[in-house]
């Protein structure tokens, strides 16, 4: 009984390995047209009867501003363009700010956000957390930095059911992503923290206050550009 449970427990652990890689790598071209996090917005509205809001336009990286792809990396990750997945300086940081007693900071990368959007959910919790390191060494292995900020920037929540850059440009600024300037991308960015409670537009003193320093993080930043897969 108890080689037949270690049996299945394997093969289980093995159809979840072939499934997830399968996965990135079919996202490594196909656009995702779901995230887990969309799915769980809809019941929670649906179950505190609220009108069910889903926007969500797929575009290529292209057609994404370099503006608010410059922009989100000086918010959220300054190291992307040369870590693996994982910033090991920022985990030490907030490890010893914790440590201390002082307010909980995280150290999750835009490799690892984009692997907690696209394929879990999210919960905290030390099983989750284990998928999403699994999950973003796939990705950060399979797909190219500009892959990994364009499936970003298509599936993060960025307002009351605004999920990615073309339809946050539409919500916030009545314009296409390609569209948007380094303040209006800057205060996009800005929200991501709390989507829900923060508004690019008209931004708060708290977000203008954002939004201004990332434009001058943009300014320290300069010119974006990704490495080839062969310069990886």
């Amino acid at each position: 009984m108890l080689k037949r449970l270690f049996r299945f427990i394997f093969k289980l652990l093995v159809w979840i390995i072939i499934l997830s890689i399968g996965l990135v790598f079919l996202y490594k071209w196909v656009p995702v047209p779901v995230t887990p996090l969309m799915l769980i917005r809809e019941v929670e509205n649906y179950q505190n009867e609220r009108p069910l809001t889903w926007e969500h336009d797929w575009v290529s990286i292209d057609k994404i501003s370099k503006n608010l792809q410059l922009a989100v990396i000086c918010s959220e990750d300054q190291n992307f363009l040369n870590h693996n997945g994982f910033d090991m300086d920022a985990i030490e940081k907030a490890y010893e700010n914790n440590k201390k007693g002082k307010r909980i900071k995280g150290a999750s990368t835009i490799s690892q956000q984009t692997a907690k959007n696209v394929f879990l959910w999210p919960e905290r919790s030390w099983f989750r957390k284990g998928l999403e390191v699994y999950l973003t060494f796939l990705i950060e292995n399979i797909w190219s930095k500009e892959r990994i900020i364009e499936v970003y920037l298509n599936s993060i929540e960025m307002g009351n059911g605004i999920y990615g850059a073309e339809a946050a440009a539409s919500y916030w600024y009545n314009k296409p992503a390609s569209k948007l300037s380094q303040y209006e991308a800057a205060s996009i960015a800005a929200i991501l923290p709390n989507p829900l409670r923060f508004k690019a537009n008209p931004a708060s003193n708290y977000i203008e206050s954002r939004k201004l320093w990332i434009v001058r993080q943009m300014g320290y930043f300069g010119t974006l550009e990704y490495k080839k897969p062969d310069e990886k």
